[in-house]
């Protein structure tokens, strides 16, 4: 696409492309964006005209979307709503790194004191790119105190026992969401596994929501370790922090909940109760779980292995797996192609 991009032309584009290499359009299941209104809008968006279109060939069946994953995190994490402290670091490693004679100075100051590395510059890209700014801006506080005063450029914040709780805060949190972040990227990844991700981050902020009610920083090291130093902190505030990012998660993955009897049955059909599950795969799980053959070869397969092997005599089983095979929870895999067309 070389000219405009509302959500006409980006559809056109989109069917067109998907129509050359004969694309049948019955047997589409879902579709991932990343969440810009021309792909979201309720009446014209992209969603909503690829789902018609869809749905007009699979006669009315579910069409699943999904806001990237990857994305929906990032958004979750805007919500810790922690600018007084992102404001004060930037504007510090700025200052720093904007002045070559700041940085020499400081770079100075750092092999005296047997630091190998320095500050990264601080870029407006992805949100959870910041945890490396923060965690070296937090390991090198005393040096960046001691350097900003020498030049008469004092950062009141360090002195701040309050601003500094909060500063070990976010290095923490944001730690917590980059390894979650890892987890949510790379090929070759089926829904259920962004999925198990997903879930297990949202029992361990309920973990940490209760711990931190009780004064227990166990899982925030970097909190823990002011908060030794200082001898008082409330350990509310961060609670509600982490309650409200919990609250986010909730909102912004309900997707997930709805397709969870999908992917329990996907993940573990010999363990599923067949009276929970539409009429339609009840006796082909009975079957499945009497099948012990079938039991060790799911033991010893991964499963796309599994379903790829699976015997004729499971074809709503099949068709339920290769649903969700079929199905991406993210957008990493196109961003991933725009990244090597902007390279080359």
């Amino acid at each position: 696409m070389t000219d405009t991009t509302t959500a006409a032309d980006i559809f056109i584009a989109l069917v067109g492309a998907l129509d050359r290499v004969g694309v049948d359009w019955s047997r589409a299941v879902s579709l991932a964006t990343d969440g810009a209104p021309s792909m979201i809008g309720k009446k014209a968006g992209v969603v909503t005209k690829f789902r018609e279109k869809v749905q007009s060939a699979n006669r009315g069946r579910d069409f699943w979307t999904f806001h990237c994953i990857l994305h929906q995190e990032a958004l979750c994490c805007k919500s810790l709503k922690m600018d007084n402290v992102m404001k004060v670091v930037i504007q510090t490693v700025n200052f720093i790194r904007s002045r070559s004679l700041n940085h020499r100075q400081f770079d100075s100051l750092l092999r005296e004191k047997d630091h190998i590395y320095g500050l990264p510059y601080h870029t407006e890209v992805r949100w959870l790119s910041r945890v490396a700014l923060l965690r070296r801006f937090f390991d090198l506080r005393e040096e960046i105190e001691q350097f900003m005063e020498e030049k008469g450029k004092p950062v009141l914040e360090f002195h701040s026992a309050e601003w500094m709780q909060d500063l070990a805060f976010m290095v923490d949190v944001t730690e917590h969401l980059n390894n979650l972040n890892k987890q949510l990227q790379g090929r070759n990844k089926v829904v259920t596994q962004y999925y198990d991700s997903i879930r297990s981050f949202k029992l361990k902020l309920s973990l940490w929501e209760t711990q931190l009610a009780g004064g227990d920083a166990a899982h925030f090291p970097c909190l823990k370790n002011v908060c030794a130093t200082q001898h008082v902190a409330d350990m509310k505030r961060f609670k509600d922090k982490i309650t409200g990012l919990l609250r986010e998660f909730e909102q912004r993955f309900q997707i997930f909940g709805e397709l969870e009897k999908d992917f329990n049955v996907f993940c573990s059909p010999f363990t599923v109760n067949p009276s929970d599950l539409p009429v339609s795969i009840q006796l082909e799980i009975i079957d499945l779980q009497c099948d012990s053959d079938m039991k060790g070869k799911f033991a010893a397969a991964g499963l796309d292995t599994f379903y790829q092997n699976l015997l004729p005599g499971y074809p709503n089983l099949t068709a339920l797996a290769a649903k969700l095979l079929c199905m991406f929870g993210t957008t990493y895999v196109c961003e991933q192609v725009f990244s090597v067309m902007s390279i080359n």
